[in-house]
Order: C-alpha cells, then sequence, then structure tokens
C-alpha cells in the first residue's frame, strides 16, 4: 500500500496582550520614534498584533495551539508519534523546543506521559520554517517512520525587535499554530515545493551569537526592507 499523509485537526494560539497600531505608535512616540497608523496599514496591511506576557515563551504558545489541534484531530498526546517545531525564537539554545513542549504535553495527565520517548525536534527556517517542517513530517510518514506527527510553528518575535526601528518593529508579532499529520492510504499532502538560497542572508537576519558568555553583535532582528521586497 502506498503510505500518504493527511491533515487531519488544526490548532492555533495568540497571547492574550493585543496592540492595535494605535496602542503602538503611543508606545513608540513614548520613545521618540514617529509613526501612524496610515503608515503602517499602507505599507502593511496590518492593523493589529499580539505579543507575548513576560515569564511565557515559544513552547507555550506551541503547546496551546498543539492542545487545539489534538482536539480537533480527536487525538490524545500518546497517539503522536513525531513531534517537529518550527520556530527561529526558541525557548533556550538547547534542549530543543519541541522537547520542551513534548514534556508539557506529557504532563497533561497519566495516560499523556505514553508521548515522552518520541523523536522531538526543532526546523529553524524562519519565514518558511512551518514549510519545512511539513515537509519532514511528510516525509516520515511517507516512508513508515512515522504514523501521527504533531506539527507546529511557534514564534516570540517581539523579543527580537528593536523598538527605535520603524520599519521593522511594526511588522512582527506573537504567536503559533499547529496541525496533526497522519499516515493515510489516500492522498492528503500532495506536493512541496522548497528552496533556499545563502547569499542573501544579510538582507533578513539576527546576525548576533553567544560566545563565552556574551552576545556579539546585535541580538535584534535587522532587515533591509527594499532588498526584501524586491526578492
Amino acid at each position: 500500500m502506498t503510505l500518504f499523509s493527511r491533515i487531519t485537526g488544526t490548532g492555533s494560539y495568540l497571547p492574550e496582550r493585543r496592540l492595535t497600531n494605535a496602542d503602538l505608535v503611543a508606545e513608540l512616540a513614548a520613545k521618540g520614534v514617529e509613526t501612524s497608523d496610515d503608515w503602517i496599514v499602507e505599507r502593511t496591511g496590518i492593523r493589529a498584533r499580539h505579543f507575548v506576557a513576560d515569564g511565557h515563551a515559544s513552547s507555550d504558545l506551541g503547546f496551546e495551539a498543539a492542545k487545539k489541534a489534538l482536539e480537533a484531530a480527536n487525538r490524545r498526546p500518546q497517539d503522536i508519534d513525531l513531534i517537529i517545531v518550527a520556530t527561529s525564537t526558541p525557548d533556550m539554545v538547547f534542549p530543543s523546543t519541541a522537547s520542551i513542549l513534548q514534556h508539557k504535553l506529557a504532563q497533561l495527565d497519566e495516560a499523556a506521559a505514553g508521548i515522552a520517548g518520541c523523536p522531538a525536534f526543532d526546523v529553524q527556517a524562519v519565514c518558511s520554517g512551518f514549510i519545512y517542517a511539513l515537509t519532514v513530517a511528510d516525509a516520515m510518514i511517507r516512508a513508515g517512520s512515522a504514523k501521527r506527527a504533531l506539527v507546529i510553528g511557534t514564534e516570540t518575535f517581539s523579543r527580537l525587535l528593536d523598538f527605535q526601528d520603524r520599519t521593522t518593529c511594526v511588522l512582527f508579532g506573537d504567536g503559533a499554530g499547529a496541525l496533526v499529520l497522519e499516515a493515510s492510504d489516500t492522498p492528503g499532502v500532495l506536493a512541496t515545493d522548497i528552496h533556499a538560497d545563502g547569499k542573501h542572508v544579510g538582507i533578513l537576519c539576527v546576525p548576533g551569537h553567544v560566545k563565552n558568555g556574551e552576545i556579539l553583535g546585535t541580538p535584534m532582528l535587522q532587515m533591509d526592507g527594499q532588498a526584501v521586497f524586491k526578492l
């Protein structure tokens, strides 16, 4: 029998704090940064975004989205045998956010502990990360390496934003989406088409990194807006 993968449930989660453009404009004005609702809407179409609360991380947002996806698929955590998390804002350098999220799901109840031990890992491909994660999960299911996968995209980009830079800080927010992908004898995911080109690394990046306990370079998001738009 030819194996395929099908999406059987989806879920999403946004943190409670919602900032309209007017809210953000007021906060930026207090920092001496000028922008306006008209400027943001005209260039981006964005009217509001959500920011995560202090003390919450990407795994917390992903956990809430995962619970909704499992409920929609009529599955329990112990039914899952693969977890892939797409994130560019992990809870820690390591272990993976997927492993942290797996442990949170395992603590839901006694039966949920059965999710412990299944493969769990992160994929870091930024904006296209969820598609990369879905592609990997689809391939593993087709190969027979997994039967039911939990694929999660989760970000806390608000913690990477330079709120002195109006060209970037208005563009990003926080949230999570998840889906359950299951083996099937009928086609679901038909195909994916993924690409990368490292020569463009400098036009959208967070160039800082940790060395000997210090951050070298900036830990804030940097973007050449015109170059990104043209590409």
